[in-house]
């Protein structure tokens, strides 16, 4: 008889605590093997309104809930004894009359108060902490459907006229009432305002894709092992089916996933790695994305992903943008290169234009960053030409002779030094490759895309071959947080009519998104013209009100976060599912003491596993492609966020414009790695970024 595994069961195990799940496990072992053994001392649920629900007794106090009938037992849940029951008795397990997919429904006549217009969670007060308004929408949010179409979504016949009544923001208290794939299809809908088509009705309810997602058939110990064993990133790699066709479609030229904080592009971009190695035995394949840490995180969730098939991964390299060139560019030449320290070559600049005063060293470091170094100029009449995009410091042609001078020495500085730029790094790799067929990759996929600059774009196309289905972007414009823009079309990867907005947030609460999305416009348009309509986007959870705290002085902010954590740890959040971020390395050791006064172990470091003890505390740029329950950001100052410092350095009205937004863009991801909770803090009058958070 095979055992079946509920998603709701692994869910329920997840909370308990390892003594406990040891034992729940070994009793799953033995109803496995023999579910009719009267030594379990099963016993129906008489008060359940389905009849198939039993009660197995793990000891005096913990209980499993099966679902037994004449060809299979569900393991269904699991907690202590009167939890166990009262799940049970609300629940009953059935095929959806539309959809044909097996479902745990919840009784609708059993729960008392469904409130479609309902109370919005609070966090506690906190001292200073600033009241936020929002807008919300009093007109039911699936007015234009009607009771059948919403019966085709999954949702449960007894829920229809609740779905129909429910506002946007009382949507997700009902939707905690629903399964959860009925409850995705209605914010799948409320999204994109398309109503997809069911998938087709199978003869087994539980090989329908809606059922494959929730339950697993399980033949013996070792599958039923391996999957009350498997860790939290097997349900972080879920793939939803509005995501599939961009896994499994074959494209006519580069692709772009793009998309807001949360919304699944990292899965999306694992998947497509996934299916490449699988459909073609031939693939090698680059998966790659900004940093280090990053990557290593890429690894361990690839490695989940292809458990069923390890050695898939010897054909796959994953590293960060830098180190995929270095890698490349050892290999050709026998050696490591050395990357010049941005002091030291701001040392070199200032020599070299030591004789061309009126020019300021902001405008000189900005010039070679952005334009020289960014596209690998080398030479007069290569400068002469370059399309300086976005500067508005106009130059003629005698200012750029005599700037060449300046920028001519500084590259021979580096040759006689040996000392290169990462540009340099990624440009040499690719003349090396462009000019030879036998290419290092047959595929790339890229994460955190928008971090791309215009040397690691040309240096990506070099080293696959040119095939339609070679590269593949996944991104968020609306965290570029390092690279000034420039034209992806005019280095000749265009990817217009094949740029995918995803528009369902997997991670983030509805309450952190809404705040978040207040930081930036609902449209951000790259330099080519591709617009990202960032407005419709939607949580697939609910949670509590983000807190932001005004304080008069640092004692207070110090005691007001410290407090958040208290809450935090009281509530059961584990210290490694908490990350506090500053702007500036010169804040962490603020941070720190928040920590300290909390009474919790910090660690700064990704490298390696992450105790459970320890919380991570760092710069909003090591927040980077992370994600926590919880994250505090401290220290949001006036003068420190936009950073004073980068205020200081531009060289022109544009780069000031771009500075603040991408300081704007940087608030935004250490605001978006927060699942549950999030804390925002400053002195008063606290950053200008902070008033659009407040008046939300």
């Amino acid at each position: 008889m095979p055992t079946i595994l509920a998603d709701s069961f692994t869910a329920s195990l997840a909370k308990l605590s390892n003594d406990e799940q040891k034992r729940v496990k070994l009793t799953a072992f033995d109803l496995q093997t023999e579910p009719d053994r009267p030594g379990l001392k099963a016993h129906r649920i008489d008060a359940s309104k389905d009849p198939n629900f039993w009660s197995v007794r793990v000891n005096r106090d913990l209980r499993i809930i099966i679902h037994k009938t004449g060809d299979s037992v569900m393991l269904a849940y699991v907690d202590h004894h009167d939890d166990a029951y009262k799940w049970a008795e609300r629940r009953r397990i059935e095929t959806h009359p539309r959809t044909g997919a097996v479902q745990i429904v919840e009784v609708r006549e059993l729960v008392e108060d469904v409130d479609v217009h309902r109370h919005l969670p609070h966090q506690q007060e906190l001292p200073f902490a600033i009241q936020i308004e929002h807008k919300v929408s009093t007109s039911p949010l699936f007015e234009a459907l009607t009771p059948d179409d919403v019966l085709g979504l999954g949702v449960p016949e007894d829920w229809v006229g609740d779905v129909l009544q429910a506002t946007e923001d009382a949507f997700f208290s009902l939707a905690d009432h629903l399964p959860q794939e009925a409850a995705e299809s209605l914010l799948d809908y409320a999204a994109s305002g398309v109503l997809r088509p069911p998938a087709p009705v199978t003869d087994d309810p539980l090989t329908h894709p809606d059922s494959q997602r929730r339950f697993r058939i399980l033949e013996g110990h070792e599958e039923l092992a391996a999957a009350l064993d498997q860790p939290f990133e097997k349900w972080a790699i879920f793939l939803h089916p509005s995501q599939r066709a961009l896994v499994n479609r074959n494209f006519s030229g580069p692709v772009r996933a793009i998309g807001s904080a949360g919304t699944g592009k990292t899965v999306v971009a694992l998947h497509r790695v996934a299916r490449i190695l699988k459909d073609d035995p031939e693939a090698r394949v680059l998966l790659t994305t900004f940093s280090e840490p990053l990557a290593i995180a890429l690894k361990r969730k690839l490695g989940v992903l292809l458990a069923d098939a390890p050695t898939l991964t010897d054909r796959v390299t994953i590293s960060s943008f830098e180190q995929a060139a270095a890698d490349l560019n050892a290999l050709m030449t026998g050696r490591k290169a050395y990357l010049i320290g941005r002091d030291k070559l701001r040392s070199i600049i200032s020599d070299a234009a030591s004789s061309l005063p009126r020019y300021t060293s902001q405008f000189l470091n900005s010039e070679w960053e952005h334009v020289i170094d960014a596209w690998q100029i080398d030479s007069a009449e290569a400068y002469a030409t370059v399309p300086r995009m976005g500067r508005k410091n106009r130059l003629g042609s005698k200012q750029r002779t005599e700037l060449w001078g300046v920028f001519a020495e500084v590259r021979k500085q580096l040759r006689s030094k040996a000392l290169m730029t990462a540009a340099g790094v990624f440009t040499s790799v690719t003349a090396h490759y462009s000019a030879r067929n036998d290419k290092p990759y047959t595929h790339i996929v890229v994460d955190e895309a928008q971090d791309l600059g215009v040397a690691e774009l040309r240096f990506l196309g070099a080293i696959v071959p040119e095939r339609q289905d070679a590269l593949f972007f996944a991104g968020d414009i609306g965290q570029r947080i390092f690279q000034q823009p420039f034209s992806w079309k005019g280095l000749g990867v265009d990817i217009r009519g094949r740029s995918f907005t995803l528009k369902v947030n997997y991670r983030t609460s509805h309450q952190i998104r809404r705040l978040a999305d207040h930081l930036l416009p609902e449209n951000i348009r790259d330099v080519d013209g591709e617009t990202d309509d960032r407005k419709g986007t939607v949580s697939v959870f609910d949670g509590v009100e983000p807190v932001v705290v005004i304080a008069p002085n640092w004692e207070s902010e110090k005691e007001a976060a410290a407090e958040f954590l208290k809450r935090l740890i009281a509530q059961g959040i584990l210290p490694g599912e908490i990350g506090i971020f500053c702007r500036s390395n010169e804040q962490i050791s603020r941070v720190a003491e928040i920590a300290h006064l909390a009474g919790l172990k910090t660690m700064s470091s990704l490298s390696g596993s992450s105790p459970e003890d320890f919380v991570l505390i760092g710069t909003m740029h090591l927040a980077k492609g992370l994600e926590f329950r919880a994250v505090l950001i401290v220290g949001c100052d006036e003068g420190v966020l936009p950073l004073q410092s980068r205020i200081a350095d531009v060289a022109d009205e544009f780069e000031l414009d771009e500075v603040v937004s991408t300081e704007r863009q940087l608030l935004y991801v250490a605001a978006t790695r927060a699942r549950d909770q999030l804390f925002i803090s400053a002195i008063e009058p606290g950053s200008e970024f902070l008033d659009d958070l407040i008046v939300a």
